[in-house]
C-alpha cells in the first residue's frame, strides 16, 4: 500500500510542514545525479519487477493476538483502540485511509486521504466539493474507507452513506490545520488538468504567500465529509493464516450493531 502522498488538498500536512526551501514553497525536487532534467527514467525490466515483487513478505514480526469475544459492542470503540495501538507501535501515518467512491459511469475510484476524526456522527475527512471525489460523492453519496496497519497486521473496512458538514465546520476544519494545509487548499483547482509543473509551482507559491499574509483566508469549496458506516470489518492477521475477521453490521444509522465472525 502506498500512502505517503495523498491526493492534493485532501490531506492536511502536519503542523511542522514547511516549504521545500525558504522563499520557494512547492519547488520540485532536483533531478538525481545521473538524470538530466526532463529526461525519462530508465525503464525497469519485467524480471527486475518480478524479482522485487516475489521477495516481498508480510508481517515480519509476530502479530498481536485478538480475541473477538472481547470486542466492544460498538465498532467505534474498537477502531479507536486499534488506532492508538498502531500509533504507539510506530506505524507510519496510521491516520491515512483509502477512500473508495463510484464515478458517474459506475466504475469504482480510490485514493488516499487523511482521517480528520471519528465519533458517533461518523468518520471525517475533507476535500474540495469540486474535486473528482467531491463530484462522485455528490452523485453517489456512498463510500468505503480502508485502513491498513501492517506493523500490527490489522485492517479496518467501513462502508456506508456519506454526508456533508456545514460551511462553519469546513472553515473550522481548515483553519485548525497548518499554514501548509491552508496553502494547499488555496492552490489551483484540484483534479483539473495541469499544463505544467511550473504552473503548479507559481500557483502554490502565491497560495503560500496568501496563507501567510491572511490566515483567515478560506477556500469556499472546502468541505467536511462524514462516512456513517452500516458495516465495519476488523481483520487481524495471523502468521499461520488463521486470520480473524470480525464484522459489525446494522440496518440503519440509528440501529443497534450486531456482530459475527467471517471465514478468512
Amino acid at each position: 500500500m502506498t500512502h505517503s502522498s495523498p491526493e492534493p488538498g485532501s490531506a492536511a500536512p502536519g503542523p511542522h510542514t514547511a516549504p521545500a526551501s525558504p522563499g520557494t514553497p512547492g519547488t520540485p525536487a532536483a533531478p538525481g545525479p545521473h538524470t538530466a532534467p526532463g529526461a525519462p527514467a530508465a525503464p525497469v525490466t519485467p524480471d527486475a519487477f518480478e524479482s522485487a515483487l516475489h521477495r516481498m513478505r508480510v508481517w515480519e514480526a509476530e502479530p498481536p493476538r485478538f480475541d473477538p469475544r472481547t470486542a466492544p459492542e460498538d465498532p467505534l470503540d474498537l477502531f479507536r483502540a486499534w488506532f492508538v495501538d498502531a500509533a504507539e507501535a510506530g506505524q507510519p501515518e496510521p491516520h491515512t485511509t483509502q477512500l473508495a467512491t463510484v464515478g458517474a459511469d459506475g466504475r469504482p475510484d480510490v485514493r488516499t486521504v487523511v482521517l480528520h476524526g471519528a465519533d458517533a456522527d461518523g468518520w471525517r475527512f475533507a476535500s474540495h466539493a469540486t474535486s473528482a471525489k467531491g463530484g462522485q460523492l455528490a452523485a453517489h453519496p456512498y463510500a468505503a474507507l480502508h485502513f491498513y496497519w501492517p506493523l500490527r497486521a490489522r485492517q479496518v473496512r467501513l462502508r456506508g452513506a456519506v454526508t456533508t458538514g456545514t460551511a462553519q465546520e469546513a472553515y473550522a476544519d481548515l483553519h485548525a490545520r497548518s499554514t501548509g494545509a491552508l496553502a494547499a487548499a488555496l492552490t489551483g483547482r484540484q483534479s483539473a488538468p495541469l499544463a505544467s509543473p511550473e504552473e503548479l509551482a507559481e500557483a502554490n507559491e502565491a497560495a503560500w504567500e496568501r496563507a501567510a499574509a491572511d490566515p483567515a483566508a478560506h477556500a469556499p469549496t472546502w468541505t467536511v465529509y462524514r462516512l456513517v458506516p452500516l458495516e465495519a470489518e476488523f481483520f487481524q492477521g495471523d502468521t499461520r493464516r488463521r486470520h480473524v475477521r470480525l464484522r459489525y453490521h446494522r440496518p440503519a444509522p440509528e440501529g443497534a450493531w450486531s456482530r459475527g465472525l467471517l471465514w478468512p
